[in-house]
């Protein structure tokens, strides 16, 4: 078995490094002497109430799986570290970016989005790029895609949209008239559908994808002076992309491929690496830009707004148990550190309640104890005592109560958040025709080689036939208003995919 991968020969690795085997024992630490046989009264007998080993193997068994992911349900982690080769603190006082030669330790979830934890690594979807550095000053997590937009600008839709990329609630069936509907409907989607379908939407595995923090943020320096940016992060393997045939045969063949490539590359010592950069936009540009600079929607041109180096992330180390570190990790983008905060990006907004409303529902109230959670390279000091599965020293000794006067934590004005003027009068906002379309054009104009654009077509349009007819339509005319071209060729192509049915039926 010479020709095994390191994923495969997991289980011979571990051998290796044991001696002998352990002496099993119940999850008390006891010694198990038999764990083969039930105890019973006589050979034939009932079984025994008093028979823990038994229980304790069972009742265990019927809890083992947590709550499911509602989105990025399947993924594959890795630890590694954040170092700062250039010199950014004139706009953040962040520690991970304190200064040159600073490594801040990392953990990395990688995923897809619709599918359930059992689906293809390769399906046609964006992934899940997601970052938690472990700081001095607490955890930061930058929780992001492969993608730099989204499909939506307003979080309100964001259960809609989910809902129409899983499965209809009658059938159980993935449904394109769902998907299509909601998207044609919501056409400040032209942009990120047009990533999906390009040759992008079927990344290589995980190590040859970019990552996007995706939102507008806000960086505040030493002085108190704030900028909006943006965090990138770029593949060194180089962007590399599986054609729809080859997806479509590895989701059949290996339909963990993502997983088990990042793993073996790893364990093979050949350690993923990103460049990490950001782009800057101040406060005057913002208000005076083209376009709302927190549309999630929209890129910030390169050319106006240079990609600026910052640091290197490499991943050197798989988990030890996927279970403890991958699907026990829980991100959220309101786990911010001093230098790094929210800007107004409706859609950041929205993130910053639910996140952590779902770990608590998913993992507990204590989900932040779990190891993979816990921000090891902090302190924890605050008034947040018990609940389910509190595995701390529960601040020992300390006052449960703010304020008192028995030296319990008390909070510092030197981290307080930047300051900012806000105005405007209350209301719901309709941002559904903020120019949905000059930034797909670009895209399919600047962006895309004459190939990929026949790609994009192709992938297009081989999923959307299956949609209703009304349903196409409208889609060809969004995608018409993103360019002419655009549009037609799209149109040719649903009109072949007709002609086909129509003599297939003679």
């Amino acid at each position: 078995m010479a020709n095994r991968d390191r994923a495969a020969n997991q289980l011979n690795e571990f051998k290796k490094s044991k001696a002998a085997a352990d002496t099993m024992t119940t999850s008390t630490g006891n010694p198990v002497g038999d764990k083969t046989n039930i105890q019973t009264a006589g050979p034939r007998g009932p079984l025994l109430m008093q028979d823990f080993v038994y229980l304790d193997e069972m009742l265990h068994f019927g809890r083992e799986r947590i709550a499911e992911r509602v989105v990025h349900a399947k993924g594959a982690g890795a630890h590694g570290y954040f170092e700062v080769t250039h010199d950014i603190t004139r706009y953040t006082k962040a520690k991970v970016f304190e200064h040159i030669g600073k490594k801040t330790p990392i953990f990395v979830r990688f995923s897809t989005v619709g599918g359930e934890s059992g689906s293809a690594d390769t399906a046609r979807d964006p992934r899940g790029f997601a970052v938690k550095f472990y700081s001095e000053e607490g955890n930061w997590d930058l929780v992001g895609n492969n993608t730099p937009i989204f499909f939506i600008r307003d979080p309100m839709m964001f259960p809609s949209f989910i809902h129409t990329q899983k499965r209809n609630p009658k059938t159980h069936l993935k449904d394109p008239d769902m998907f299509w509907d909601f998207l044609s409907l919501r056409p400040e989607s032209c942009h990120q559908v047009s990533f999906l379908m390009s040759d992008r939407g079927t990344p290589d595995g995980f190590r040859h994808m970019n990552g996007y923090g995706s939102h507008t943020f806000k960086l505040v320096n030493k002085d108190n002076e704030a900028v909006y940016c943006k965090f990138h992060y770029k593949t060194d393997q180089g962007i590399k992309c599986l054609s729809a045939d080859r997806a479509a045969d590895l989701a059949g063949s290996d339909p963990d491929y993502a997983i088990r490539d990042l793993y073996n590359a790893i364990e093979g010592g050949n350690f993923p690496s990103y460049t990490f950069y950001i782009q800057v936009m101040t406060f005057k540009q913002a208000e005076e830009w083209k376009f709302n600079p927190f549309d999630l929607t929209k890129v910030w041109s390169h050319k106006e707004f240079p990609l600026i180096p910052v640091g290197r992330m490499v991943l050197n180390r798989n988990p030890k148990n996927y279970f403890a570190e991958v699907e026990q990790s829980a991100f959220c983008p309101a786990h911010f550190i001093p230098g790094i905060e929210p800007s107004p990006d409706k859609m950041l907004q929205g993130r910053l309640i639910s996140y952590t409303d779902t770990h608590r529902h998913r993992l507990g109230t204590n989900y932040m104890q779990i190891p993979i959670n816990c921000p090891f390279n902090a302190r924890v000091r605050n008034y947040q005592r018990d609940g389910p599965q509190n595995v701390s020293d529960n601040q020992e000794g300390a006052p449960n109560y703010f304020p008192n006067s028995f030296s319990g934590p008390d909070s510092r004005t030197v981290y307080k958040e930047h300051s900012f003027s806000t105005s405007g009068d209350v209301d719901r906002y309709n941002s559904a025709d903020d120019d949905n379309y000059t930034q797909v054009g670009i895209f399919w104009r600047e962006v895309l080689t004459e190939p990929e654009k026949q790609r994009l077509i192709e992938n297009m349009s081989g999923h959307l036939k299956d949609a209703q007819e009304f349903i196409q339509q409208r889609v060809v005319r969004n995608y018409s208003r993103c360019d002419a071209d655009y549009g037609r060729r799209l149109e040719e192509a649903l009109k072949k995919y007709k002609s086909s049915r129509r003599t297939a039926q003679l």
